[in-house]
């Protein structure tokens, strides 16, 4: 079966997991944890390029030892390693982790101490009130960690867009490849760029028959056929993503495309629309009566109707058929426009690149400058940069922009806003550089109003220029920290600082209509890879779509300027004195 570059990296990440309950090295952790990131980031297959007998491309933090279990996992779809570590550590226990409050210190009491290696085990064990009586956890402990189990029973299943991506491009080359199949699109929220999808919907354009959803059935990464007929198949792979299948005529592409994209309440909506026209619109077209009258492109349905093609990133309903009325859809920027990057990471911090493996990586993606913004010292776990080792950082900035005038590097740092809203570094070291990035890492549980004043309170400083990752999510994994983002999009404004758009997959942070709030109060907004690796400069396309989708045009991202305009935009009151 075919092994994704998102199927090696789950083993990566399992590793990590069950070696951290195991209490192993963190050194050794971070190693499997920085693979699977880097496999994640990685833009090509790596599965294809070891079968055609390529040797495993060199990625950053992986040596001969992970070199080798990545080719064995590409090439056979298991490691002998994990299939160790499960003799002594179930499979299931991994699946603790997903809930939160129970961290890897946490999983290992519950296991040695009340044999709990599974969430239905742990089910019953909150409901037996075990937990309390266990070192570290007590009634409250017991009863967050309650709530946290019922809500996760009740949660859909949702797959990262970058995670579901590869599997949906792998299989509209698979069905691309069949006799009669003229063309294959991934519609539904997959294609209206979504952090998350529940499902993918492809729609295919070929004669309808039985033979396209029979190889669709037959599709070797298909785990069980829910449903199979001559128009329409529904799946489950084997990662636990549901497929449905929808095959139409040629003619109709463009009707079942809008029909399988848009989500309700935009689709209602056109509908609404078209009826008050005499029109009717279904996924076969769009008809006056019985006679079609469009249906072959999206153009066209929405031409019929009166309207210009709506963008599937901007159809969530949310005022985009009013100001397509109005002829004022926003020109949405795209990845093309982005000039660069103002977050990025090297090995002086926790990154897994050299200054220059940085600027020679965002150069190849034809980013012209990029800014270094290692850690600050207060995250500890990033062996962050004090004064004294930020300012030798600078000097190697300056010889290298000195050498290669073809990419300017920017100085800068991602400091640490502290609990009181401080700055993590004295105004002395942050004075020099381009760029401040100013960040949430710890105390997240603070009060709405607590945690809101602490930001105001930082972007109040002069030195700070850009907001990183504003509510602190991390998809899937940790909800945001509860914050006023309109007082802190309004303040932003106030003080010249600007916000990012987080483009790492496991963040997108900003929310689409986060960045909606900010162009209407006109604060610009930064794209940024957050960059740990060279190959992390391709999340930016993940931002860029989020960007979209808060209807974000060029004039709105600050990183999409030339270096002479965007200068003065990084620069707030400089003066000492």
């Amino acid at each position: 079966m075919p092994v994704h570059n998102a199927d090696i990296a789950a083993v990566f990440s399992e590793i990590a997991d069950l070696l951290e309950i195991q209490g192993a090295n963190a050194f050794r952790v971070r190693a499997y944890r920085n693979a699977a990131r880097a496999v994640n980031g990685y833009g090509r297959d790596l599965a294809s390029l070891i079968g055609r007998g390529e040797a495993v491309p060199k990625l950053p933090g992986i040596g001969a030892d992970l070199g080798a279990k990545l080719e064995e996992i590409a090439r056979t779809g298991h490691s002998a390693f994990l299939d160790h570590l499960h003799k002594d550590w179930p499979a299931a226990v991994t699946t603790l982790l997903e809930i939160p409050g129970l961290g890897p210190k946490r999983v290992k009491i519950l296991y040695d101490n009340l044999h709990v290696h599974s969430l239905e085990e742990l089910d019953a064990a909150v409901r037996g009130g075990r937990l309390r009586s266990l070192p570290g956890f007590g009634p409250r402990t017991e009863e967050n960690i309650r709530q946290a189990v019922a809500a996760h029973w009740t949660k859909a299943r949702r797959f990262r867009l970058a995670v579901a991506r590869p599997y949906a491009e792998a299989l509209v080359a698979y069905l691309q490849r069949l006799p009669g199949v003229r063309q294959v699109v991934v519609a539904g929220s997959f294609r209206r760029r979504q952090e998350t999808v529940g499902d993918l919907d492809i729609v295919v354009a070929a004669k309808p028959g039985p033979f396209v959803t029979g190889r669709f059935a037959a599709y070797d990464e298909v785990s069980e056929v829910l449903s199979s007929g001559t128009t329409r198949a529904s799946v489950r792979l084997r990662c636990g993503l549901q497929v449905d299948l929808r095959v139409v005529a040629e003619e109709s592409l463009g009707a079942a495309l809008h029909y399988f994209t848009g989500a309700k309440a935009h689709s209602i909506a056109l509908r609404r629309l078209a009826q008050a026209q005499g029109l009717k619109i279904n996924e076969y077209g769009v008809f006056r009566g019985r006679r079609r009258i469009a249906g072959a492109t999206e153009e066209s349905v929405y031409a019929a109707v009166g309207l210009p093609y709506i963008p599937p990133e901007l159809r969530e309903n949310r005022g985009e058929i009013e100001a397509a009325r109005a002829g004022t859809l926003p020109v949405l920027v795209e990845r093309r426009d982005l000039r660069g990057d103002l977050h990025s990471h090297t090995t002086q911090s926790d990154g897994r690149g050299s200054l220059e493996d940085m600027a020679r990586a965002a150069q190849t993606q034809g980013l012209r400058y990029l800014a270094i913004t290692d850690h600050s010292p207060h995250l500890s776990v990033a062996h962050g940069l004090d004064p004294l080792r930020l300012a030798q950082q600078g000097v190697a900035i300056d010889a290298w922009n000195a050498a290669h005038p073809e990419i300017t590097l920017l100085k800068g740092i991602e400091v640490d806003i502290l609990e009181d809203g401080g700055l993590d570094l004295p105004d002395t070291a942050l004075q020099p550089l381009d760029v401040v990035v100013g960040a949430v890492h710890s105390h997240f549980h603070l009060s709405r109003a607590q945690q809101t004043e602490r930001i105001l309170r930082a972007l109040d400083h002069p030195y700070l220029t850009l907001l990183a990752h504003p509510t602190g999510r991390l998809i899937g994994s940790r909800e945001a920290y509860d914050v006023d983002m309109a007082r802190i999009i309004r303040k932003a404004r106030a003080c010249g600082c600007h916000l990012e758009l987080n483009a790492q997959p496991e963040r997108l942070d900003l929310a689409d209509i986060h960045c909606q709030m900010a162009r209407a109060e006109g604060v610009l907004v930064s794209i940024n890879s957050d960059a740990h690796a060279g190959t992390d400069f391709g999340f930016l396309e993940y931002g860029t779509d989020q960007a979209r989708r808060g209807w974000l045009e060029r004039g709105h991202v600050l990183n999409t300027r030339g270096l002479a305009e965007l200068r003065p935009l990084l620069r707030r009151d400089r003066d000492l004195s």
